[in-house]
């Protein structure tokens, strides 16, 4: 079967890392890829959001499958589009993908079927939500609406901060239409957790849980970003935990848009905060594979990932049993200098032959010069992956193997997964 990946990160990477691994895969096509997917992949010139160049190109090569990996064309429809070709397709319709392109929806969901989440309240124009505002006690979290590449989310620990968050999002349009709604939320304290979940329908898969790192700088300081850095498992919460995060908000909100009329397929990815007492509350969905999450999880994906896709397109996703593996995986990011600001593009990177077993590098901002030469072409330019039979030894790996990687500027943090050694 040939299939075509359509987006171009870290997160496309490592999918079809993993597809390539199973005996149904024959070619692998992905648009508009990078210089690391074209190691595995033939990629094609066609940006996410050429919805019909797209359809176009995957009906002239007969594709039997088409997997979507970034969020906003998700939430501009593409799979709608797919469907409509009669095109297989593995992702949400548009409808249900509004689960991560609208916070706003996403939270009154949550709140009309009392699933878990934080205090919250939401605004379309900026004075009613200054007012809102002045009146709240600090730490609190300002969040623009709709996409915003993992960025329009602030954390503000004084009012001047929160003002300054508010006024970039309603006034200056940083984040653009994104942030012409806002969500003003109670900030929750505790331990984040990511659980991926296979999902059709009602029918939900989850699989290992991750921690991500979202802050650019060590110790959780900084903008956030979109993710410095992940793990699997977490030896430092319980499986009790996981498997009531699973049972209270990941399996409710399926059946929530189930009755909602937006049946969810694909990938839900729900964000989550554990409290002190144990008990964990919603900060987001999204509604396709995370980045970097993605990176560690699948590496530890025993089935065949394809198996997995084609099961939920046929409405199979109930019959079939998803094993995992027991070792970790870290994945720490190295990131452009001057990231999520301001950073240069069209750097030499250098390292990139040395190879090893218990390592992998998916490439994420990466592209190849004229001459060949692989160079950064993002924020977020590499995920060097360590594998073991522990954190601390799949740590070890990937820091190991990200410091024979250079180019210009590198900044990577240097506490990856360091709460879950604390915690052991």
């Amino acid at each position: 079967m040939d299939i075509l990946v359509v987006g171009g990160g870290g997160r496309e990477h490592a999918i079809i890392w993993s597809l390539a691994q199973s005996p149904k895969a024959d070619k692998i096509y992905c648009a508009p890829g990078n210089a690391g997917i074209a190691q595995l992949a033939e990629c094609v010139p066609i940006q996410v959001n050429e919805f019909k160049k797209l359809a176009d190109f995957a009906e002239e090569q007969k594709v039997g499958l088409v997997v979507i990996g970034p969020d906003d064309p998700l939430a501009d429809g593409i799979v709608d589009v797919f469907e409509h070709r009669q095109i297989p397709v593995y992702g949400p319709r548009k409808n249900a993908a509004l689960i991560e392109g609208s916070k706003t929806f996403m939270k009154d969901l949550l709140h009309k079927y009392n699933i878990p989440t934080a205090a919250y309240a939401k605004f379309d124009d900026y004075t009613s939500a200054l007012q809102y505002l002045q009146q709240q006690s600090m730490p609190i979290v300002i969040k623009a609406d709709g996409l915003a590449a993992g960025k329009g989310v602030t954390v503000a620990h004084t009012m001047d901060e929160a003002v300054d968050a508010l006024q970039s999002i309603m006034q200056d349009k940083v984040f653009g239409e994104a942030g012409s709604k806002v969500v003003i939320e109670e900030f929750l304290a505790g331990q984040e957790m990511s659980i991926l979940a296979f999902v059709d329908g009602e029918t939900v898969r989850p699989m290992a849980a991750a921690q991500d790192h979202k802050p650019a700088y060590d110790n959780d300081l900084g903008p956030n970003t979109g993710g410095m850095g992940t793990y699997s498992p977490l030896p430092h919460i319980q499986q009790s935990i996981i498997d009531e995060a699973i049972e209270t908000i990941i399996v409710p909100t399926a059946k929530a848009m189930v009755a909602e009329g937006r049946s969810f397929s694909g990938v839900l990815f729900a964000g989550l905060m554990i409290s002190p007492d144990g008990t964990p509350k919603t900060i987001e969905f999204n509604a396709r594979f995370g980045d970097p999450e993605t990176q560690v999880v699948l590496p530890r994906l025993q089935s065949d990932l394809l198996e997995i896709f084609l099961a939920t397109v046929n409405g199979t996703l109930a019959d079939i049993e998803i094993q995992w593996s027991e070792q970790a995986a870290v994945c720490v990011i190295l990131a452009s200098g001057g990231y999520p600001a301001a950073y240069a593009k069209g750097l030499p990177i250098s390292g990139l032959e040395h190879t090893d077993e218990q390592a992998l590098v998916f490439h994420a901002g990466t592209a190849l010069s004229t001459d060949g030469e692989v160079v950064t072409n993002g924020g977020r330019v590499l995920g060097v992956v360590g594998l073991g039979t522990d954190i601390a030894t799949a740590r070890a790996k990937a820091y190991e193997h990200a410091e024979k990687i250079t180019f210009e500027g590198k900044h990577q943090r240097s506490d990856i997964a360091a709460k879950a050694m604390q915690d052991q």
